[in-house]
């Protein structure tokens, strides 16, 4: 389908936000496809080793996703043996996560590949852009929809 077929879609935020955000995903996860990750456990890999072990709740808060989706794309890091869970020493209801040494060398042979990919990117779209595109996603993720729009 192209626009002229959906008309108003581009006057959605949130369908224009949605469409460029699986055509960026995408174009990342082909990117790090050597490696067997993609986009989505690429980042968590990340967060994981530059959160000092973190609660799983924390990153699921920080990543702005539920417990459930953080499970979903843990499971096979777990399963691959890069990542492990463990029960926090002062309060076993909270879940820890830590990369493994097979998960360091995972997140360092993919890292080389997201290098890639950011440079491929920011050449397309010039770096200017996409640091200016890096800074009003972020804000628009800090905002609080659930309060009422001033008026």
């Amino acid at each position: 389908m192209t626009k002229a077929t959906l008309p108003g879609l581009t006057l959605c935020n949130n369908a224009t936000l949605r469409r460029a955000g699986r055509k960026l995903g995408r174009f990342y996860d082909d990117v790090l496809a050597p490696s067997g990750l993609k986009g989505t456990q690429y980042g968590l890999l990340y967060q994981i080793h530059i959160g000092s072990e973190p609660a799983m709740g924390a990153i699921a808060e920080a990543l702005i996703m539920d417990l459930s989706a953080l499970g979903h794309t843990l499971k096979p890091l777990i399963r691959d043996g890069y990542v492990e869970a463990f029960a926090d020493k002062d309060d076993r209801r909270v879940k820890r996560v830590r990369l493994t040494p097979q998960g360091g060398l995972k997140l360092n042979e993919a890292t080389k590949l997201w290098t890639i990919a950011q440079q491929r990117f920011e050449a397309m779209v010039g770096k200017d852009q996409a640091a200016k595109l890096r800074a009003a996603l972020d804000a628009i993720a800090a905002l609080d929809f659930d309060m009422p729009p001033a008026r």
